[in-house]
């Protein structure tokens, strides 16, 4: 089994931490800085992101450009866990089979993307993707 280690220590400033990950890379979060709860979203579209495009690449796609957009909503009360997330892939390239790109992003979201599967299974997940002209 492998095992992750990752910190966070207040700055002594508000409710500002610093995340510091297992290599000593650090990220500021909370105060005016970035949220935890976008943090999470923007893991996982990074998360996803680097296994669709991974996936592509190796069904040798040409891509020239790629995004992922998320879209989640949450409850007015708290602790207001995300409820629906949804993420949009723009992928931009020539020939771009939007077959391949659906498969890739079943595969990240069904098997592969450790954040996605972490994350609670009454939240709904939605997909969309968009291809576009080099």
């Amino acid at each position: 089994m492998h095992t992750s280690n990752v910190s966070a220590h207040w700055n002594g400033e508000g409710l500002e931490f610093v995340g510091v990950d297992a290599r000593g890379r650090e990220i500021s979060m909370g105060g005016y800085n970035i949220k935890p709860g976008q943090m999470l979203l923007m893991a996982l579209a990074g998360c996803m992101g680097m296994d669709v495009l991974s996936i592509l690449q190796k069904k040798k796609q040409k891509i020239s450009d790629f995004d992922v957009q998320v879209t989640a909503e949450q409850p007015d009360n708290y602790p207001r866990p995300f409820q629906t997330i949804s993420l949009h892939f723009v992928v931009k390239g020539e020939g771009i089979e939007a077959k391949a790109i659906q498969r890739a992003i079943d595969l990240s979201h069904d098997k592969y993307c450790v954040v996605g599967q972490s994350l609670n299974s009454n939240i709904e997940f939605k997909t969309t993707f968009t291809i576009e002209p080099a």
